[in-house]
């Protein structure tokens, strides 16, 4: 059904709260301490507030495209709203330049009319018309969306092409063209990121967050991990092992969602209620046309086999389904950024048509299983650690190349000669001087008995870090270091 203007209407009065006060000369920041969402998050708030969008909300306005990705429950509204005040508290801006829309619900037409409303109801009489800033929640939920805002932006006569435009969404979707429609050639300013990710909490964020009194090492690039200069930090660091063994294992508890962290560090655990949410955004993006149940057997599936290769084929006999559909949810868990593909290399590129291992993107959606239902697999330490290390090399691998982690080009496993894996082979990325090889990285959470571990990366590449428990040992060609110092060296 198509929206009507007034309904459309109704929704910009009701996501814009700032308009009314400066067209009364009111105070343009006075709405933020009412509104809902910023209220709510006062009830989890630890103080973690993400600089993704710091940017926007201190730079110029105007000719710039910006996506902004991300699971759900994140904060990607919230941190919408944290630039609309940001923007509201600044005197070179008039608060009805900002344009804030919730788009779930919206059909394109819908989205369409939305940019032609939201551009008369902001009409300033006299003078030129000014730049706007649009804060655009959810697009993505929105079918078609790339090319109506394709459309706007190449339109000559609505001014849309040279004003600040924000999108979020909660699924980077094949068959929406944001590269073609958005990016290439429409994006504006030369040097702003345009693809950027919002995920949970990384473990220094969390370490932060929860007040801990440890030392943070600056991070490194991962292809410098062994630098002498990184040799010496670590050394630095080693009378500190036992704490952040200890913080590790609380983050891979309770993950890095905001009120995951602030309920685990109040309460002592992840409440019911929040696990739920979780569960309900994943059952929406992965499986919807399912039983409520399928969500937890699937992710049963992925936890028993995330530090292995993952066979589709197994997968969907244990779900009872067929392989074309096993595979379609264990996409739309990528797509939904609650999954991350590592497929296998070899010492050059991707191989095709291997089996590939797949991780979870935060630490909480591995207890999902045993939290939802009785009887599925409780997570393992192991795994999860591997996992971890795993996301977090992508996300740097990402911020030093933009487009990687949506392009599925972030890390991959190694098949050594022997028939064993290294978890994290060296992989291309960029530096000032050219691309280089990341450093191998291979995963046991282990306090002993390493150095056969240690032996297959050496044998495969000479040199490597192997992400302990909290043994910490750099007098071979393979640095014993404790996984959440891998973390910290990584992002």
């Amino acid at each position: 059904m198509v929206m009507r203007d007034d309904e459309i209407r109704r929704i910009f009065t009701d996501a814009n709260p700032w308009w009314k006060a400066a067209a009364r000369g009111d105070d343009q920041l006075a709405w933020a301490q009412n509104h809902r969402l910023l209220r709510d998050r006062s009830r989890f708030d630890l103080g973690h507030r993400p600089s993704v969008l710091g940017d926007l909300a201190s730079g110029p306005i105007g000719d710039s495209l910006v996506v902004l990705t991300g699971p759900r429950r994140v904060g990607k509204s919230v941190a919408l709203l944290d630039l609309a005040a940001d923007l509201c508290g600044r005197t070179d801006v008039d608060a009805r330049q900002i344009i804030h829309l919730p788009c779930d619900g919206m059909a394109a037409r819908d989205l369409r009319r939305a940019l032609t409303l939201g551009r008369e109801l902001t009409r300033v009489g006299g003078g030129e018309e000014p730049t706007r800033v649009w804060l655009l929640d959810e697009v993505s939920a929105v079918k078609g969306w790339t090319a109506v805002l394709k459309a706007a932006r190449d339109s000559a006569s609505n001014g849309f092409g040279d004003d600040t435009v924000v999108v979020t969404g909660s699924r980077w979707v094949p068959g929406e063209d944001v590269e073609g429609n958005l990016l290439a050639g429409r994006a504006g300013t030369v040097g702003l990121r345009r693809v950027r990710h919002l995920f949970p909490m990384t473990f220094r964020e969390f370490v932060k967050a929860t007040g801990r009194d440890l030392p943070l090492p600056e991070t490194v690039h991962p292809a410098h991990l062994q630098d002498p200069t990184v040799k010496e930090e670590l050394r630095s660091l080693a009378f500190e092992v036992d704490g952040y063994d200890l913080a590790w294992q609380d983050y891979l508890t309770c993950g890095g969602f905001p009120r995951a962290v602030a309920e685990h560090v109040h309460q002592g655990s992840v409440s019911d209620g929040f696990i739920q949410d979780i569960a309900a955004w994943l059952h929406r993006d992965v499986d919807p046309d399912g039983p409520q149940h399928s969500l937890s057997l699937l992710l049963d599936q992925v936890v028993r086999r995330m530090a292995s290769p993952l066979s589709v084929r197994d997968t969907a006999e244990h779900l009872s389904v067929g392989r074309v559909a096993a595979g379609t949810r264990l996409n739309r868990m990528v797509t939904s950024f609650a999954g991350l593909w590592c497929p296998r290399h070899d010492d050059v590129a991707k191989v095709e048509n291997a089996q590939m291992k797949i991780y979870v993107t935060d630490p909480l959606l591995a207890h999902l299983p045993s939290r939802l239902r009785s009887g599925l697999v409780m997570a393992d330490m192991t795994a999860l650690t591997e996992a971890t290390i795993a996301v977090t090399l992508a996300r740097r691998i990402d911020d030093l190349e933009e487009g990687r982690w949506v392009g599925g080009d972030t890390v991959g496993y190694v098949r050594t000669g022997s028939g064993n894996e290294v978890d994290l082979g060296p992989v291309d990325v960029p530096t000032a001087a050219g691309a280089v090889k990341t450093v191998p990285i291979e995963c046991k959470w282990v306090d002993s008995g390493w150095r056969s571990d240690a032996q297959v990366v050496e044998r495969k590449y000479g040199r490597g870090i192997l992400a302990t428990k909290s043994l910490l040992n750099l007098d071979h060609p393979t640095w014993a270091v404790p996984a959440p110092l891998v973390a910290l060296l990584l992002l």
